[in-house]
């Protein structure tokens, strides 16, 4: 309606639509039913506001349930579902009831898709890249370290025995967690082509299970770089622990920052932290690293559609400074380089399995972890674990495999090389 506006507000959950001179006041109630009637399909959602008010959405075998505690809650969740869904659980004023909080994510998440930016965003939507993916290097250790400097026993609780955190690869769908990691790892080994002897470049080594897995399997070393103390404090001992101090070295540095030559190089989940204005700097320094017969292998996290900024609670709370990019956004960077695109695969549903079984490994110690850390920061993290699996479930994010050289020479030229018997399922 021309000169007006509509504001979320009404002193009862069931009052009408009261019209103002210049302005129209909606009940959260009344914006809620207007968002989710003829949305919720082949599921049931109930709503359980204050007062006592049931809202129920969708028919359906699978039934979620979202209990607001407090008025307020859901005038901020009308706002800004992208953020303040996440925030207000963090803040304990909703919970999930019937089905938990997987299956809630689950109908809201498949119900709704993230409209791209339009008008204005498309204006300042680069100034925005700009800002929060910059990770100049001071920063890129600071982002880190928000993160992957969160103490080694949280991670022990949810993680693999080899502490890999990134994407497992499940060959069959009842592997365990633990074979799908070292399913991962023969994966890229394969992948590298490697022979004994030869130099390996990590880039962004996390524990430190994937240097040591190709230490020990194909008789190589391997120099893994990290920006977090705690990582390179656990990567180390281990790495002494296993015996290959002598063939697996850790260096708490910026790949930016790092010198040498190298057979192969591998990154994994750690290209997400890079930022859109970096590709041409990483892509840059992986070519100037390898070698000219080298093979360079790319593991990250990818969005199937066109990419845009991170999630804001995420970006708040879980990874500053991260983007998912697109492959037409990382090709259109190696095309203008001496690299070129050997072989690309796209892992769907891999990370979907991979984060239900740190989710179920994490409620398993949730108790602990709470005395220790906090009822908050639980919260934090299983909706963060919840709302991944989602995104790889019912958004648009994969995981690509994309695998660089210099040469056409360096790589078979048929893929069989992937799936020798030993390798099939």
């Amino acid at each position: 309606m021309a000169g007006q506006s509509q504001e979320l507000g009404g002193s009862h959950p069931s009052s009408a639509a009261t019209l103002h001179k210049h302005h129209i006041v909606i009940s959260p109630a009344s914006m809620l039913r207007r968002l989710l009637d003829g949305r919720i399909r082949g599921a049931r959602l109930t709503v359980r506001l204050p007062g006592g008010e049931t809202l129920n959405f969708g028919e359906g075998d699978i039934r979620a349930e979202l209990i607001i505690r407090e008025r307020s809650v859901l005038r901020r969740i009308l706002q800004d579902p992208e953020y303040e869904l996440g925030e207000t659980y963090m803040d304990g004023g909703w919970e999930p009831g019937q089905g938990g909080l997987r299956t809630l994510l689950r109908v809201l998440m498949s119900s709704f898709t993230e409209a791209p930016p339009h008008g204005i965003g498309r204006v300042v939507l680069p100034l925005i890249k700009l800002i929060q993916e910059g990770n100049r290097i001071k920063r890129s250790r600071t982002n880190v370290s928000h993160h992957y400097d969160l103490d080694e026993s949280l991670f022990r609780t949810f993680l693999d025995e080899g502490m890999f955190y990134s994407c497992a690869y499940f060959e069959r769908e009842d592997m365990s967690l633990e074979e799908a990691q070292q399913a991962k790892c023969r994966h890229i080994m394969h992948k590298l082509q490697l022979h004994p002897g030869q130099r390996v470049l990590d880039i962004g080594s996390g524990w430190g299970g994937l240097a040591m897995y190709l230490a020990e399997h194909a008789g190589v070393t391997v120099d893994g770089l990290t920006l977090s103390k705690e990582q390179l404090r656990v990567a180390e001992a281990e790495a002494e622990r296993r015996g290959l101090s002598d063939r697996v070295k850790f260096h708490l540095r910026d790949y930016r920052e790092h010198r040498g030559e190298y057979d192969r190089i591998v990154s994994v989940g750690m290209f997400e932290h890079v930022g859109e204005p970096n590709f041409p700097t990483f892509f840059n320094q992986v070519e100037s690293l390898l070698a000219p017969d080298g093979i360079a292998l790319l593991h990250t996290i990818g969005a199937s559609n066109e990419a845009g900024p991170t999630n804001a609670w995420i970006r708040e709370h879980i990874f500053p400074g991260g983007f998912i990019p697109s492959l037409s956004q990382i090709s259109r960077v190696v095309e203008r380089t001496g690299l070129m695109q050997t072989d690309i695969e796209v892992l769907r549903l891999h990370y979907a399995w991979t984060l239900a079984e740190w989710y179920r490994r994490f409620q398993n110690h949730r108790a602990e972890i709470a005395e220790r850390m906090g009822e908050r920061f639980c919260r934090m993290w299983e909706f963060y674990l919840a709302v991944s699996e989602g995104s790889f479930l019912w958004r648009d994010l994969v995981v690509f495999h994309i695998q660089l050289s210099r040469a056409h020479g360096a790589v078979p030229v048929t893929r069989d090389y992937l799936y020798c018997e030993s390798q099939r399922p």
